[in-house]
């Protein structure tokens, strides 16, 4: 029986922290999502939030023919697409990005993306702004695994940092972001496949789940005090976020699609939930689930979206299998953003970990290339409408304003309001580390 007037952290209007987390227990028969945020928000735990969706174009999309196309260059290198015209004069991107191009005024294509250390495949580079060649003790964080170490949780019913990433046949295209030096405390949650029936409470009733939380405690104890490795206070935390999560339908409500009003899932589309080959699926409904995630509270969601290594038929594999998902997913999560009044709140960006060959090859495809790639800004209170950078006339090197995965993450950290050069960080062998390198600044052109 719930117990309104419980005297432990008395709020305001006489309710307690710990009995409104007992109502929200309630979950699929008791308040709606819209309702646990009030009550989150009257309880002092959350607030309007900074966030960041970060989109994996897993394996490397070909930037020659998103954003780059060059109509003058001979036949082998130029390719089949056509560009058109956006809704920015004298900006233009692909034929098979229409719904892109109809908002270029909210977007921020990059052409001059660089960094990655060779072309081996590894969604690295893409989470931590940084290379994965001679890394510090421990091994550098994803940026979802920093802001949950250095801010948290805007609330207990949600995690910080939420990775949209299933199981991949190659274990780099299926990370959500690592959390290196950090901790495993603080890796991504992972809501996605058969875990997702854990998030529900079930028929344990709360005060049987306090005894298990009790009895785990105690049967723990002796281990902490002998942990040498600090894998004990990582276990505590996820202990304690589990428990946050199933003594609330905060998540599993922003998890649940049902919710959302029709209409809306149909712009976004369902795409397809199986990966495709090693990589990783073309969901749709992922994008819509980021947003509903950040809306909920999250900070951090990271989405691993298909298989872009086009070494075959580059041409027919981009037009029919990856470019119409894309611009579909991506368009309906920017306009859906702006609809809810979270354009300025929440940064979005999409990219591979590198570029693709000039010369398409002979199985028209195109092969790996370090010298360039391109990712995709939007939200984040930007200056959008502009495209960043350009290459020379094979769109095979930087011609001007190159622009290196750190430059972006300093910015994205600042956006969450996080100093970018501060030494929060500290490796395993106790050396201060910044979250970015001193030589790379937020980007001038977003302001």
């Amino acid at each position: 029986m719930l117990n309104l007037t419980s005297p432990s952290s008395p709020l305001c209007d006489g309710v307690s922290r710990r009995d409104v987390l007992r109502i929200g227990a309630l979950g699929l028969g008791g308040l709606t999502l819209p309702q646990l945020l009030a009550a989150e928000a009257k309880a002092g735990s959350t607030s309007r939030h900074k966030a960041v969706i970060m989109i994996y174009l897993v394996g490397a999309p070909p930037h020659q023919d998103m954003y780059d196309l060059k109509m003058d260059a001979p036949k082998e290198i130029r390719g089949e697409f056509q560009p058109v015209a956006t809704n920015v004069p004298g900006l233009q991107i692909c034929e098979h990005l229409p719904r892109l191009a109809g908002m270029m005024d909210k977007l921020i294509p990059i052409r001059t993306m660089y960094g990655s250390p060779n072309d081996s495949h590894d969604s690295f580079i893409c989470y931590t702004g940084r290379s994965f060649v001679n890394q510090p003790s421990g091994g550098w964080p994803s940026m979802g695994s920093v802001v949950s170490k250095y801010q948290g949780g805007t609330s207990i019913a949600t995690p910080p940092f939420v990775g949209l990433a299933p199981q991949a046949g190659h274990p780099p295209y299926g990370s959500p972001g690592h959390p290196g030096m950090l901790g495993i405390a603080h890796s991504a949650f992972r809501p996605t496949g058969p875990g997702l029936q854990n998030l529900v409470l079930g028929d344990i009733p709360l005060p049987r789940l306090d005894d298990r939380r009790s009895l785990l405690k105690q049967l723990d104890g002796f281990k902490r005090q002998a942990d040498q490795t600090g894998m004990m206070s990582g276990l505590d935390s996820f202990n304690q976020q589990a428990f946050g999560l199933l003594t609330s339908s905060q998540l599993i409500d922003a998890l649940d699609l049902s919710q959302e009003d029709p209409l809306v899932r149909e712009r976004y589309g369902k795409g397809f939930p199986q990966q495709y080959g090693d990589g990783a699926p073309r969901n749709l409904e992922h994008f819509l689930m980021a947003r509903r995630l950040v809306q909920a509270g999250v900070r951090v969601v990271t989405l691993n979206f298909g298989r872009w290594d086009f070494h075959e038929q580059n041409f027919s594999e981009a037009k029919n299998t990856h470019l119409p998902y894309f611009d579909q997913g991506f368009a309906a999560l920017v306009d859906d953003l702006h609809a809810h009044g979270m354009a300025d709140d929440v940064a979005v960006v999409a990219w591979g970990e590198f570029g693709r060959t000039p010369r398409i090859n002979q199985n028209a495809g195109r092969d790996h290339w370090a010298g360039v790639g391109c990712g995709l800004l939007a939200g984040g209170g930007f200056r959008s409408g502009q495209m960043i950078g350009s290459t020379d006339r094979h769109a095979a090197t930087i011609a001007t304003r190159p622009v290196h995965f750190a430059e972006v993450f300093a910015s994205l950290y600042k956006h969450l309001g996080l100093d970018p050069h501060a030494a929060l960080l500290t490796d395993l062998s106790g050396r201060p580390q910044t979250l970015v390198d001193g030589q790379y600044l937020p980007l001038p052109e977003l302001i």
